[in-house]
């Protein structure tokens, strides 16, 4: 959705640097830096977000009985659709506390409970994919994931694949790219570089 893409570009949640590269906590170095976080801080590209993300869950997953959203920054979006919508909510931590009851879901869930993963960023999949995992080794029965935005990375439509995942994203990378273009927020020059990096961010090349 294009109005996503402005409003993350607008407050600055999605930054693009072609030529001053940000580096990832795995050492790539990256054109692109992604903190849907501050979507919270502006009310109307959160209302924006949080009316599609009811959209989509509505259209694509009616029978959806819970919203689960990925510790952090999946938990207040998961919080506010769920209200909306008059559904159950909890969030899956990145692994089981190490003192109490241990648990990696909190919030109330039983055997069979339909569920939706709540995200805002996929990367590489990994960690979403984890969070799935969890909420199906306690029981509930996972129908898919919706997250704000993804980099559309082809290990992470792969990893999706695999583990037989249904997901969709408000906005992507080349949504945005085509966006950032058109706005201004970047040159044309630019663009090929965006578009290298996407096909492989482990080669380097696309900096030259």
């Amino acid at each position: 959705m294009k109005e996503i893409a402005k409003n993350l570009l607008k407050i600055k949640a999605v930054s693009l640097s072609p030529e001053a590269p940000f580096t990832w906590a795995s050492g790539i170095k990256s054109p692109i830096y992604c903190d849907n976080r501050l979507v919270l801080s502006y009310p109307q590209a959160r209302a924006t977000v949080i009316q599609e993300m009811i959209r989509v869950i509505k259209e694509q997953f009616p029978d959806c009985e819970s919203l689960m959203g990925t510790a952090t920054a999946g938990i207040p979006h998961a919080s506010i659709c769920a209200w909306e919508m008059g559904l159950a909510t909890g969030y899956i931590r990145g692994k089981a506390k190490d003192h109490g009851k241990g648990n990696q879901i909190e919030g109330h869930y039983y055997p069979g409970m339909k569920v939706v993963v709540v995200e805002d960023l996929i990367s590489t999949g990994g960690s979403s994919l984890q969070a799935v995992e969890a909420a199906k080794e306690a029981g509930c029965e996972v129908l898919g994931l919706v997250a704000i935005f993804t980099y559309n990375l082809d290990k992470a439509k792969k990893a999706f694949a695999d583990a037989g995942v249904k997901y969709y994203a408000l906005s992507n990378y080349e949504e945005l790219v085509e966006v950032a273009v058109a706005e201004n927020y970047i040159e044309e020059k630019s663009l090929q570089k965006l578009q290298k990096f996407q096909k492989n961010p482990s080669d380097m090349s696309w900096m030259e």
